[in-house]
């Protein structure tokens, strides 16, 4: 028994390594790599595998929003704008699974969730430079007035997008955040986007971690040993992003992810059946 709770903890601090390695070399994967690693090889329950993983999202994420606020990389309007829909579409979408509680249905409406929001994760990775590319050449001018009336409103709009993602299924807040905020502020300088879209990511993780908490939710006794693989991690991973192409290193993790994805949705389907 000892020995299998030792191989349980140290499968647990390697999830924390492997996942902070992707997030410090390439920015992606945090939610989108944690939960399902946690479900799939980890043996952990859907609703503990979200609730614990939002709280290592906030945790494991605020050191570099210290620095980003630092540095002065943060736009924290566009943070406002983002919480201003994203923080009610948390409370609701927490009163929600307060009411559904934690069981079977529970579990299936998460892998759903969850398998749609990695596959769209992956998308968008593979799609970043082609986006990237378009918008330099058909970039909108920043005087335009029909794009600044259109983006508080639609960054808003994004917010709770994101708020109700994060909140079922713990992705959501950071690609495909910084994917939308590339597209509504295209002359934005990328580093403030990235400063912003961190910062309301590591608000609304918290946020929605603590709700995971009040259900019951949440290991801590596994997020400890998540931080204690995820810190290594974060400083081998950006080491590695130096030495290694960038493209390459997310194309390597979006492929996983969209494996990944598609194994999840194939789990669900059969659980629903």
């Amino acid at each position: 028994m000892t020995r299998k709770k030792n191989m349980q903890e140290l499968g647990l601090i390697l999830a924390g390594l492997i996942v902070g390695s992707a997030v410090g070399a390439t920015g992606v994967g945090g939610g989108s790599l944690m939960t399902p690693i946690l479900i799939l090889f980890c043996g952990i329950k859907p609703t503990i595998a979200v609730g614990t993983d939002l709280l290592y999202a906030s945790l494991s994420k605020a050191f570099g929003v210290a620095l980003h606020g630092r540095n002065g990389s943060v736009d924290w309007k566009i943070v406002m704008w983002l919480s201003a829909g994203s923080l009610p579409a948390t409370a609701v979408t927490l009163l929600v699974l307060h009411h559904l509680r934690p069981g079977p249905s529970l579990d299936h409406l998460i892998q759903g969730v969850l398998a749609a929001a990695i596959i769209v994760t992956a998308s968008f990775t593979l799609l970043q430079e082609p986006i990237r590319r378009w918008m330099g050449r058909h970039g909108v001018a920043v005087g335009d007035d029909a794009l600044q009336r259109l983006q508080r409103p639609l960054t808003l709009l994004a917010g709770v997008l994101i708020g109700t993602l994060v909140t079922i299924s713990s992705v959501g807040a950071g690609v495909i955040g910084m994917m939308i905020l590339l597209l509504l502020y295209p002359r934005h300088e990328p580093v403030k986007l990235v400063g912003s879209d961190l910062a309301h990511a590591v608000l609304i993780t918290g946020i929605a971690g603590l709700g995971h908490a009040g259900i019951g939710a949440v290991d801590y006794r596994m997020l400890g040993l998540l931080l204690v693989g995820a810190l290594p991690g974060i400083w081998l991973g950006t080491r590695l992003g130096f030495r290694m192409s960038p493209l390459l290193l997310k194309r390597a993790v979006a492929g996983f992810l969209v494996f990944i994805g598609v194994t999840m949705a194939a789990k669900a389907w059969a659980l629903a059946h």
